[in-house]
């Protein structure tokens, strides 16, 4: 039955197109964006893992920035401690010189002095951004991670390092360096009278922060190469996150075509079946043409 109130094939085809222009419009904005997901309606779960792990990623990578700060902080120590060891080592071959008879204790003791000061100098230089490890008596921390626990809580991990342990000094006050493991060594003093027993006491307390100057630079050692494959880590782990995010949100570039191809040539049809439908009603006034 035709009736001229109702164009049912009109109000179909009509459907259809409605249909269609829907579907190429989220095609054309997946296109656009580069987004198969690009907001919570189009896939409830895949926009909210992919959200919280772009969360989790940033998080990381500003961890990985805290991550050169740290290695930044060590480098400092590391060169301070580096230095001192060598002051330290002239030092003991003053020393060593002046167990020598012949050799005026006073003159010797005139260069020991530069070296002390400049033993301070180097503990006072080895800031980085205000904090100095070589000048303190407490732990001090590096970020060097972010983790997302099973629970959804999260964390941030840190490197701790015993600066009170191998601090160079835990004062300085009006230039003078003192505690730390360089205490005794700043204690040294030559005289005319100072025997051979007390130059040979003062050996045993030079070779005594050698090996603590030297424990301490193993361990600042040891904790830049934690931050280095901690630093590698962070960045691969970065990577197979972004991967795994684009996995579940990003649109399949050559489907997308191939998709807005095909709805637009289905649009096309459908408005040239929209225009058919139309014209139906056009046709039954011939009927009534006598």
């Amino acid at each position: 039955m035709t009736s001229i109130l109702t164009n049912i094939s009109a109000m179909s085809a009509l459907q259809t197109l409605r249909s269609i222009n829907s579907d190429m419009k989220d095609t054309q904005s997946s296109v656009s964006s580069g987004l198969r997901v690009g907001q919570a309606s189009d896939n409830v779960a895949y926009w909210s893992i992919s959200t919280t792990m772009k969360s989790d990623n940033k998080a990381l990578g500003a961890a990985t920035d805290a991550l050169g700060v740290g290695a930044a902080k060590v480098d400092t120590a590391y060169a301070a401690m580096d230095s001192a060891i060598d002051v330290v080592n002239e030092i003991k071959a003053k020393l060593t010189t002046a167990s020598e008879s012949s050799v005026d204790k006073k003159q010797v003791q005139l260069e020991i002095d530069k070296l002390q000061e400049q033993l301070t100098a180097i503990g006072q230089a080895a800031s980085f951004n205000g904090e100095n490890w070589m000048v303190n008596d407490t732990k001090a921390t590096v970020v060097d991670g972010f983790i997302r626990k099973e629970d959804g809580t999260v964390k941030v991990n840190t490197a701790e390092f015993q600066a009170g342990s191998y601090a160079m000094f835990s004062t300085i006050a009006s230039g003078v360096g003192s505690g730390g493991i360089l205490n005794a060594v700043m204690t040294i003093e030559l005289t005319s009278v100072t025997t051979q027993g007390q130059i040979d006491t003062f050996l045993n307390t030079v070779q005594t922060a050698l090996d603590n100057l030297t424990d301490g630079a193993a361990a600042l050692g040891a904790l830049k190469t934690r931050i280095d494959m901690q630093d590698d880590f962070s960045s691969k782990l970065s990577d197979a996150i972004k991967s795994g995010v684009s996995r579940l949100v990003d649109a399949d570039m050559e489907e997308e075509s191939a998709r807005l191809s095909a709805l637009q040539t289905q649009q096309q049809l459908a408005v040239q079946s929209l225009s058919i439908a139309n014209s139906g009603s056009q046709q039954l006034l011939s009927l009534f043409r006598g």
